[in-house]
């Protein structure tokens, strides 16, 4: 507390601040961030996925009118659908890029592209990228 007064953490909002600002900054002030809804189980595996390697996301839960504010698409498809059935979510960003649901980053974790993308982001402590020519 500086002068009395509270500084904000990163985690706070306006009322004024509309839902899609919102979460834009939220997904440009946080290097790893996941999208819920409460008590979403495929969140859930997704943290231990991403602890597993050393990560710990920043994990927001939405309302359901708060979903079809996401910047990114189901899992598998082209444009958003507002659709609760069909939402984006769970949906995580790494480094501000929407990288879709659990099946996404199960796939990107496979393909041996997570790690060294966490790295870039500064997710991961003590992980050297080294660029060979």
């Amino acid at each position: 507390m500086q002068g009395g007064q509270r500084k904000p953490d990163s985690l706070s909002f306006d009322v004024a601040e509309s839902t899609e600002t919102r979460i834009q900054r939220l997904i440009s002030e946080h290097p790893v961030i996941i999208f819920s809804r409460s008590s979403c189980c495929m969140c859930h595996v997704m943290k231990k996925l991403l602890a597993s390697i050393g990560v710990h996301p920043t994990v927001i839960e939405l309302d359901d009118h708060e979903i079809a504010a996401l910047p990114c698409p189901p899992d598998g498809e082209d444009s958003p659908s507002p659709s609760p059935k069909n939402s984006p979510v769970p949906a995580v960003f790494i480094g501000g890029t929407c990288i879709g649901g659990l099946e996404s980053l199960v796939a990107l974790h496979l393909s041996g592209h997570l790690v060294p993308r966490l790295a870039e982001v500064g997710a991961l402590d003590g992980y050297e990228i080294i660029y060979s020519n």
